[in-house]
């Protein structure tokens, strides 16, 4: 016998936004119908007018019947009271993200609604144990937490508050299974599994930023290009809305009692002050509408190849340099181990792949001053473009040759300020440890992480099998670095990742 809530259950959706109308489409196409409630007039038909207009895309696509549109449309109807949604047997609240406006909700609902009904939070960062707190019976409330859009991204967040039942967990969990969705099981933590983990994403782009890397269209590109993300942070905190993903980072940060790994921006919060949120105002990092602008990433212009430029046998960048000028019938000099970990020799530059620290720092630990950092990428044989960095020692003629020798191979190369651990590498290096620290903390395993954080925000790979293949001790030493860099606390090594690294031993295995 499934424990999915039965087909001819009524399920109520309260808050008729994207989230809201999103939630009643997926219910109504699993069969259920739906009754959707908002407190602004109207707001609930205009939402399921939109739904119509998304079920009459799929039909034009093939991906749905004409029949199976019709049947589900007539499932959704408006409710215009919460008394309407008294025979429900479950109802799910995605109002604004404000806990006592959650409490007040669910109060109310729970005086209404029967015993066996499920109740659930589509609460994206709020604690469910404070929600129900305020409850008769808190053991009914558990948090279902979708990802926008919701038709089309796979994951739920099913998440039990300390008083939640076992038992409606099971149920919530069946029932996202049912509705054809990937369910992952969190405690009540901040952030719960994907808002926790992805805050580096956006936080260490936002210091780049602040720091003066260089501008958010080329921080985006490089992300895109080099670290095969399908969006880059800027472009996509102006569609998720700056003010809802600051929100999410005060949330976060004030929940862990102002940790500095969660530090909102203060960029962002200036920007929120004026307005500047993104898509939905016509402004955010980049401009929409009429004033739309053209996002052109910043290239180092064509330089020469420098000639016969050294490769080293070490790493996969040197391997995938190797082979592209290879295939360009480019000439170059192939060489061993390199002693000192060096990628290539191009002119007088030495190129090493960053390693959290600046290049001016490294430059002078190794006494080379024409020292070049490249950055991380997902896949150096098919990336298309890589960010550079070059030692304050390093001339104006080697740092040519260097982009002169990538650029030969088929990257546009970005020129990033010497800033320690550039973009990707860093990014990728806190979202790993982001990642353990989850593990760390019981919050779930591995397995559960990368599947959530690539069903959840389609990253190419889940944080801790991309650390495995970047290297667990590459990943420790470039967080180490960073941490003696920077002098914060915020780069603080995971108790669970330096384990690994020291074990020998896979998150996976």
């Amino acid at each position: 016998m499934t424990l999915a809530l039965d087909k001819d259950r009524i399920v109520g959706v309260i808050g008729a936004g994207s989230m809201g109308a999103g939630i009643a489409q997926v219910a109504a196409m699993a069969g259920h119908p739906v009754r959707l409630l908002d407190a602004r007039e109207g707001a609930a038909e205009q939402a399921i007018s939109g739904i119509g207009l998304s079920f009459a895309r799929l039909v034009g696509k093939g991906k749905l019947t004409a029949a199976h549109s019709h049947a589900a449309q007539a499932r959704l109807l408006p409710a215009s009271s919460l008394a309407e949604l008294a025979d429900s047997g479950l109802v799910i609240e995605a109002i604004v993200e404000d806990l006592a406006a959650k409490q007040d909700l669910l109060r109310t609902l729970e005086a209404l609604l029967p015993a066996d009904c499920l109740l659930a939070s589509n609460t994206s960062s709020l604690s469910i144990t404070a929600i129900a707190a305020v409850l008769k019976t808190p053991s009914r409330l558990a948090g279902l937490h979708f990802f926008n859009p919701v038709p089309s991204m796979a994951l739920v967040e099913v998440i039990s508050g300390l008083a939640s039942d076992p038992q409606i967990i099971d149920r919530l969990q069946e029932t996202a299974l049912a509705w054809g969705k990937t369910p992952v099981r969190a405690p009540s933590t901040p952030g719960f599994i994907v808002n926790r983990v992805a805050r580096p994403y956006y936080g260490e782009a936002l210091r780049l930023l602040n720091e003066g890397a260089t501008d958010s269209a080329t921080l985006d590109a490089i992300f895109r290009e080099a670290g095969g993300f399908r969006m880059g942070p800027f472009e996509l905190m102006d569609l998720i809305g700056l003010d809802i993903n600051l929100a999410v980072s005060k949330s976060v940060w004030s929940a862990f009692f102002n940790d500095p790994r969660y530090a909102p921006s203060p960029i962002q919060q200036e920007m929120v002050a004026a307005g500047f949120l993104g898509r939905k105002s016509g402004r955010g990092f980049y401009r929409y509408g009429q004033d739309a602008e053209l996002r052109t990433p910043i290239s180092v212009p064509a330089r020469a190849m420098p000639p016969k430029p050294l490769i080293f046998a070490d790493g996969a960048l040197a391997k995938a340099l190797g082979e592209r000028l290879h295939e360009r019938h480019l000439p170059f000099q192939a060489a061993g181990s390199s002693p000192d970990g060096r990628v290539a020799e191009a002119g007088s530059a030495v190129l090493y792949i960053t390693d959290g620290r600046s290049a001016s720092e490294r430059a002078a630990r190794k006494g080379v001053s024409n020292t070049v950092l490249v950055d991380l990428a997902l896949d150096y044989g098919s990336a298309t473009r890589l960010a550079i960095a070059t030692a304050e020692q390093c001339s104006p003629a080697a740092a040519e040759a260097a982009a002169g020798l990538l650029q030969a191979a088929g990257f546009a190369v970005s020129p990033l300020a010497d800033v320690p651990g550039l973009a990707v590498m860093r990014s990728v290096c806190m979202l790993a440890n982001e990642a353990a620290d989850a593990v760390y903390q019981q919050v779930c395993d591995a397995r559960t992480v990368d599947l959530a954080m690539r069903l959840g925000t389609s990253y190419p790979l889940g944080p801790l099998a991309w650390a495995e293949a970047i290297g667990l001790k590459q990943v420790r030493r470039v967080l180490s670095n960073l941490a003696a860099s920077y002098g914060e606390d915020r780069y603080r090594v995971s108790p669970l990742l330096a384990r690994k690294v020291f074990s020998r031993k896979s998150f996976h295995a």
